[in-house]
């Protein structure tokens, strides 16, 4: 579970994003990594809220390489999330992965919808979202798609 601790780090992995990934990932350009990692991690992690880093050792030093965000609304009834992968380690399963594990916590809490919102051009987003069993709920607008899908229930609180 990813902290304020590591809003640098967090930052470190926006920055050494291609511009691509980071388009993908905020949908639209950016350059304020630390504003950008200051937003995901800056809020205390609950049942609402709470993000995850996937992370290497590298010369002795853990090195972020993925993360993944969850927002939970409790008027919409569904949680949102946004991920990104770090270029180098992109189609190894750290997105499904990322999901997957954002998904059962959700699930746990008792959450009953997850989504994310991408452009309709993000055919790797649109591929994962297909992979992991979501379903195109809506188009957003002109340029952007929502991926929607039911959570198992559980025994955990709502």
């Amino acid at each position: 579970m990813a902290t304020p601790f590591d809003i640098g780090r967090l930052a470190d992995h926006f920055a050494n994003l291609s511009p691509a990934s980071r388009n993908k990932r905020f949908m639209g350009a950016t350059t304020d990594f630390i504003g950008a990692a200051s937003d995901c991690l800056s809020q205390p992690c609950d049942a609402d809220r709470f993000a995850l880093l996937a992370e290497v050792k590298h010369d002795g030093r853990s090195l972020v390489i993925g993360e993944a965000r969850y927002v939970f609304d409790r008027t919409s009834g569904y949680g949102e999330f946004a991920l990104s992968v770090a270029d180098g380690f992109q189609r190894r399963g750290i997105g499904l992965a990322l999901l997957v594990a954002i998904e059962t916590r959700a699930a746990g809490l008792g959450h009953a919808l997850i989504s994310a919102e991408t452009t309709r051009t993000n055919a790797e987003m649109g591929g994962l979202a297909k992979k992991a069993g979501y379903v195109d709920a809506e188009f957003v607008d002109w340029q952007s798609v929502r991926f929607v899908k039911g959570l198992p229930r559980t025994d955990g609180p709502k």
